[in-house]
């Protein structure tokens, strides 16, 4: 691992996203909350909360954290899409954008498995970092935000 033991403790901020596209029917479904396994939205933003916390489980060499806040948010840009996007924040000596683009992937995840039965054609795409903030660096804010 890389030694961040000589590195400020800041307040860090990430925010990240990812887009799941998907039937229109099993968009009604998820939103109408009849998916026979429940409900869709909110069992995938637990789900990627509950990802933020085993970051470094899953990917070799990151540093476990304490975060501060961890959320996880749902939107619509049209009839065939899912925008996931996740907020991580922590006063800690690295970045917590593994945490928000881990939370998205497994959200996403979640959302595939409690839906594969009924559409097999549902694609993840486009996961990225929107912003990070903290640390020496300057903060970074994508240009073009994901739909």
């Amino acid at each position: 691992m890389v030694d961040v033991g000589g590195k400020q403790v800041t307040y860090r901020k990430a925010i990240a996203s990812g887009l799941l596209r998907l039937e229109a029917g099993t968009l009604v479904r998820i939103k109408d909350k009849s998916i026979e396994k429940g409900d869709v939205l909110g069992i995938a933003a637990v789900a990627g909360i509950m990802a933020t916390k085993k970051t470094s489980d899953l990917i070799p060499l990151c540093h476990p954290l304490h975060l501060d806040s961890a959320n996880v948010t749902f939107s619509f840009p049209d009839q065939n899409t899912i925008r996931i996007e996740a907020s991580v924040a922590a006063h800690e000596r690295t970045g917590v954008e593994m945490e928000a683009m881990t939370a998205v992937s497994v959200a996403g995840l979640t959302i595939y498995d409690m839906c594969k039965s009924i559409d097999r054609e549902m694609e993840f795409v486009s996961l990225r970092l929107e912003e990070k903030s903290g640390g020496k660096h300057e903060p970074f804010v994508r240009v073009q935000q994901t739909p």
